[in-house]
């Protein structure tokens, strides 16, 4: 797998060029667990990757999705969203999101571990705002990223936008920034999202079924000014009772093609919906999985 790949290779304690991308890739191997492009990621935690969501059910909601790579990476974290629907204003919401690889220690010719382990994580605490009229959905999210690489830290404020629009066909055009750091000089790793999503079939499947709907996807994901990968996806939802996604990457944002797959479900009973996911697993490396409960506020 690209991702872990690369995020192993910025395991180089002290060195202040590779912080950045290190949390960058963290962030990136939590998306690997997703089962939609990140730009028309909806419901639970999605407001992370993009900050265009449309409005709870109810008054308000609370999300938490846990994700946790293969056991050989050991990196694992949570993201965690509330938001509260403030007329005329849109929706406002309050985001938190950490990642870490844990077990990792020190060593020197000696293969045996020296001293203290090596803390390796980054978090992000963010403000997001929504406003859907009609059609049209628009989101921004300002934050606030803390980075931990051994004994170097850093801070550094980031802000995003993202735009979704109904279009007929019908059809769901979705854009989206992530982890944008306008503020600060040094050369990040903020990426950009898109996507574009289309109902082929909505009806009764069987009788009793209730409404069913099956939904094609495309996105792209472009990191650092580097080639797209391109994501399939298909979707099947029914009734939001009980909904299936499925999606395919082709990896080329490291310069060498590879191809990688996730599915998940989410299941609703009553006013919570409950979401598991994981990926394919690549290189006898295994699996990410991310779990995920939604609680909506009447």
């Amino acid at each position: 797998m690209q991702r872990i790949a690369a995020l192993l290779a910025t395991l180089v304690p002290g060195a202040a060029a590779a912080q950045a991308s290190a949390a960058a890739e963290l962030w990136r191997v939590a998306a690997t667990t997703l089962t939609t492009p990140e730009a028309l990621a909806t419901g639970g935690a999605s407001t992370f990757w993009s900050p265009a969501q449309l409005p709870p059910d109810g008054r308000a909601s609370l999300s938490l999705d846990v994700v946790q790579a293969p056991s050989a990476v050991g990196a694992g974290g949570a993201l965690a969203v509330a938001r509260v629907r403030v007329r005329p204003l849109g929706v406002l919401g309050l985001l938190y999101g950490s990642m870490q690889i844990r077990d990792l220690v020190r060593t020197s010719l000696d293969p045996d571990a020296e001293g203290s382990g090596i803390p390796y994580g980054t978090q992000l605490l963010g403000l997001n705002w929504t406003l859907t009229t009609s059609a049209t959905t628009l989101g921004a999210t300002v934050g606030w990223e803390h980075v931990r690489l051994d004994e170097t830290q850093m801070d550094r404020a980031t802000c995003d936008v993202g735009l979704r629009q109904q279009l007929p066909g019908p059809l769901w055009l979705s854009l989206a920034s992530h982890l944008l750091s306008p503020l600060t000089s040094d050369e990040h790793v903020g990426d950009f999202y898109g996507g574009i999503e289309w109902a082929v079939w909505h009806g009764t499947s069987w009788t009793g079924s209730g409404k069913t709907t099956v939904l094609l996807r495309y996105g792209a994901a472009v990191a650092n000014g580097s080639a797209p990968d391109h994501q399939f996806g298909l979707g099947i939802a029914f009734d939001e009772s009980f909904v299936l996604d499925v999606r395919v990457v082709r990896e080329d944002t490291y310069g060498v093609v590879g191809w990688r797959g996730s599915a998940g479900v989410r299941v609703g009973i009553g006013r919570y919906r409950v979401s598991y996911a994981r990926d394919t697993g690549q290189n006898d490396i295994g699996s990410a999985y991310r779990v995920g409960l939604e609680a909506g506020i009447k």
